[in-house]
């Protein structure tokens, strides 16, 4: 099917120049410094402590993610020097800041996931974000949910069966020794983002980011320079990232090899997912090169949303079975937790082919009728 590109003679895009992007770039370094000004405020927290600490790291991630977007999509428009400079510093600075919340995150999603499984704990309501489409699909959740979390109608994802007896018994060990590892991987992360913080690096990005917040170094010929094609060459780059994916293959309600390369003593990520993780960035490119061009409304589209969070979906699911996979191979476990954890890591895997479905039918629904 073929997929809509920005019009060059589309006159709601019309004149979308240099003189664009850096209001936009202005407009994302003040957001950055307005979130630095609240960290600093509120002290930067502590592991799991109150939500102003916490919402300002994620404005300051949003900007640094934006800032260091809009440099890699737009760069033949600005200094290249001062950009290729600023780039890396962006993503190291929005990585170490992003990495308290992606454990925290992950902890909880995995306990739910063994409270959901064992049949210990029934899933809260609220945690209904946490436990996403594959293991909905695999029957705890009514059909409307599910429908909404997959696109539709989608394969039949089932938890493997289950010994409930084992299951149990090894469900409390596997959640604690989860809870250990992943508490503690967090508790580093915090203190690796303070400290980052506080570090000299931090600061000279803080310093270019404040000047960006006043002048933009865009290249001579950039004001008068129309943005489109290279949004359209960042939209081009994610369609054929696309069609290369086994989109085939994510509708099938269930993929062994994904299990079986889990579950081996080799600890490296799982070969089939790195395409889908880059997909994910190129689309993230994607929606805010919109935004540059067609302001908050421009990354506001529907379908873009939707396929942007079953690949979120994607990547939490299969961050979260390499963690259960991580966790059985710890020396000296006893059989029963080795086997919860294994169920665990299956039905992770379950929600990762479940996500690339919802992908899929979400993708396709927007090459339909782009808008």
């Amino acid at each position: 099917m073929a997929q809509r590109h920005l019009d060059p003679t589309d006159p709601a895009a019309a004149d979308v120049t240099g003189e664009a992007l850096a209001g936009y770039l202005r407009a994302r370094a003040t957001e950055f410094l307005r979130a630095l000004r609240l960290h600093r405020e509120t002290g930067g927290g502590s592991a799991g402590g109150a939500e102003e600490p916490a919402d300002a790291a994620r404005a300051l991630r949003r900007s640094a993610r934006r800032i260091s977007a809009s440099l890699h999509t737009f760069r033949p428009l600005l200094d290249a020097g001062w950009s290729e400079e600023m780039r890396p510093e962006l993503a190291w600075l929005s990585g170490t800041l992003g990495l308290e919340h992606a454990y925290e995150a992950r902890l909880e999603r995995l306990l739910l996931a063994l409270h959901r499984l064992s049949g210990a704990v029934p899933v809260p309501a609220q945690a209904a974000d946490v436990v996403t489409a594959g293991s909905r699909a695999a029957g705890t959740a009514p059909a409307a949910a599910k429908a909404a979390l997959t696109g539709g109608a989608g394969p039949a994802h089932r938890t493997p069966a289950t010994d409930h007896g084992n299951l149990t018994v090894g469900a409390a060990k596997a959640g604690a020794l989860l809870e250990r590892q992943l508490t503690l991987a967090r508790t580093r992360a915090h203190s690796t983002a303070l400290q980052a913080i506080g570090s000299s690096r931090f600061h000279a990005v803080a310093d270019k980011v404040a000047l960006l917040a006043s002048e933009v170094p865009l290249a001579a010929d950039a004001p008068t320079t129309d943005l489109r094609p290279l949004a359209a060459a960042a939209e081009e780059r994610l369609t054929d990232a696309v069609t290369a994916l086994p989109l085939i293959t994510a509708g099938h309600p269930y993929n062994a090899e994904a299990l079986v390369h889990g579950l081996s003593p080799d600890p490296a990520p799982h070969p089939q997912d790195g395409p889908w993780h880059q997909v994910r960035l190129l689309l993230r490119l994607h929606r805010y090169a919109r935004e540059v061009l067609h302001g908050a409304d421009g990354a506001a589209n529907v379908r873009l949303l939707a396929a942007g969070q079953a690949l979120n979906r994607h990547r939490d699911a299969s961050e979260a079975a390499a963690a259960a996979a991580q966790a059985a191979r710890t020396p000296r476990i006893t059989p029963a937790t080795a086997y919860a954890l294994g169920v665990l890591h299956a039905d992770q895997r379950h929600e990762v082919e479940a996500s690339r479905f919802a992908f899929q039918r979400a993708w396709q629904r927007q090459t339909v009728t782009a808008p």
